[in-house]
């Protein structure tokens, strides 16, 4: 959604740092990090440290009742616990192809990004 919201120039409203440079300054897509007008290497080392943090810290089971991996409850069930094994199987399974699905698709958005072209979503490079 990110590619996606930014390239329909959509951007957070404000500066991103204290030098005044705004979101929609910087350029969309490989080019924030990878270009002239790229986004510095302590604004990424920034929101590498963000995401580990999240990594570590938020998205984890917290009860240690977890039954697998990437199961964050977190004494939530929604209902769960009282399915069978084989229906759990499945919504896992979906799961895991619709995240698939997803990496596949920012792989082919960032490949056609770097082909240049009229991909509508990319536009002229």
């Amino acid at each position: 959604m990110g590619q996606i919201v930014t390239r329909a120039g959509y951007h957070l409203p404000g500066d991103i740092d204290y030098h005044g440079h705004s979101f929609a300054s910087f350029p969309n897509g490989l080019a924030a990090i990878n270009g002239p007008d790229a986004i510095s290497t302590a604004g990424l080392l920034q929101i590498l440290a963000f995401i580990a943090f999240l990594e570590i810290r938020v998205m984890t089971d917290v009860t240690g009742e977890s039954e697998f991996r990437g199961d964050f409850r977190n004494g939530f069930d929604f209902g769960w616990a009282k399915q069978s094994e084989e229906w759990k199987n499945q919504k896992r399974a979906v799961e895991f192809n619709q995240g698939r699905a997803a990496m596949m698709g920012i792989l082919g958005l960032m490949v056609h990004e770097q082909l240049g072209g009229s991909v509508p979503i990319v536009g002229e490079l």
